[in-house]
């Protein structure tokens, strides 16, 4: 039971790092630090909760809120914010497993799948959200994304369960998203 619910930690926090890396894997490692839900000391992952690697993500995060501020239009920073909250989510998944048990690749698969799967369900609907906003809303997206971010993160870790219904929301997201294009697209074959 204890394994299942590591499990389930590893894609809540995956999912939290799908949505924007920097913060919920922050986040990760400040509780790490306190020894709270979560702990990476005495495993192959302690560099996560180490002093140098969450100051690092600081710098990070706040590097990147002014990057989608400066250029909030800038196709590449979503896909590159993405690949890098698919490999935070991997290695805070698997040292979640870690922490208690010895086989932990299955956590690295947790954290990164879901990692992967939220931030497919969170680029589309970012980019469509985008779109309706003016400059001054749009520029203050980033800051929602990290703050959700926090909150999935901070819940999956003190209460692991949580992870099922991220999981299910943004599978959710992922079908609405795909179904509103197949829906825009099948409008244009009647006009022919």
């Amino acid at each position: 039971m204890r394994y299942l619910l590591d499990i389930l930690q590893a894609a809540g926090i995956g999912s939290a790092t799908g949505i924007r890396p920097f913060l919920p894997a922050l986040a990760a490692g400040a509780l790490a630090r306190a020894d709270v839900g979560v702990d990476f000391e005495g495993t192959a992952f302690a560099f996560l909760e180490s002093p140098i690697f969450l100051i690092a993500l600081i710098v990070a995060m706040a590097a990147s809120v002014a990057l989608a501020r400066a250029r909030p239009d800038d196709p590449r920073l979503p896909s590159a914010l993405a690949g890098i909250g698919i490999g935070l989510g991997a290695l805070l998944g698997a040292g979640s497993v870690d922490d208690r048990f010895s086989v932990w690749w299955p956590g690295l698969l947790a954290g990164g799948l879901s990692a992967l799967l939220a931030s497919a369900a969170t680029v589309a609907l970012i980019a469509r959200v985008r779109n309706r906003l003016d400059a001054d809303a749009r520029a203050a997206l980033p800051v929602y994304e990290e703050g959700s971010g926090l909150v999935l993160a901070a819940a999956c870790i003190l209460v692991p369960p949580i992870a099922i219904l991220a999981i299910g929301f943004f599978v959710w997201l992922l079908i609405g998203s795909r179904r509103r294009g197949q829906e825009k697209y099948a409008g244009l074959r009647i006009l022919r």
